[in-house]
C-alpha cells in the first residue's frame, strides 16, 4: 500500500461519480498488459493519477479481486472488442497477470481501466488482478 499526493491534478477523475475510461499513454497500457508493475505504484500511475483532483490517495495492488466484490463498469458491459478478451485470455493461460485499475470509494468499486481483462478472467475463471485507487478522508 502507497499513499500518494495529487497536486496540479486536472480533476478530470471525479470520485463522486462513475467516472468515463481514462485514455491512458503506452508506456502504461504495456504496464498494466503485462502485469510487470514498477515500485513505487504512484510514480508508475502518475500520469492515471495526473486525472484526479488534487489531494491524498491510496494505492494498493496488485491483489486478487475478493470474490465478493462488485465491480461497476466505466464503459460498456461485455466488452465489445471479443478479440482483445482473446488476447487477454491467452496471456492469462499461459501464466500471465494483466492488471486492471479500479477507483474504490465508499459508493462503488469503478473499473477504470481494464474491462477486457476482467471479462477474460472471469472467462478463464480466475480472480482478477487489480491495482486499486481509494481517495484518502
Amino acid at each position: 500500500m502507497e499513499q500518494v499526493k495529487v497536486d496540479g491534478g486536472t480533476g478530470v477523475i471525479d470520485t463522486n461519480s462513475v467516472p468515463s475510461q481514462p485514455e491512458l499513454p503506452q508506456s502504461l497500457r504495456i504496464a498494466l498488459a503485462t502485469g510487470q508493475m514498477r515500485r513505487p505504484l504512484g510514480d508508475t500511475l502518475r500520469p492515471l493519477l495526473a486525472l484526479f483532483a488534487d489531494g491524498d490517495y491510496q494505492v494498493t495492488g496488485p491483489e486478487r479481486l475478493a470474490e465478493d466484490r462488485y465491480l461497476t463498469p466505466s464503459a460498456d458491459w461485455p466488452p465489445a472488442d471479443v478479440s482483445r478478451v482473446g488476447y487477454y485470455r491467452t496471456a492469462i493461460k499461459s501464466g500471465h497477470r494483466p492488471v486492471a485499475v479500479v477507483l474504490e470509494t465508499a459508493d462503488a468499486a469503478v473499473i477504470l481501466d481494464g474491462h477486457h481483462k476482467i471479462a477474460a478472467y472471469r472467462e478463464e475463471a480466475i480472480l482478477p488482478h487489480l491495482l486499486i485507487i481509494s481517495p484518502l478522508d
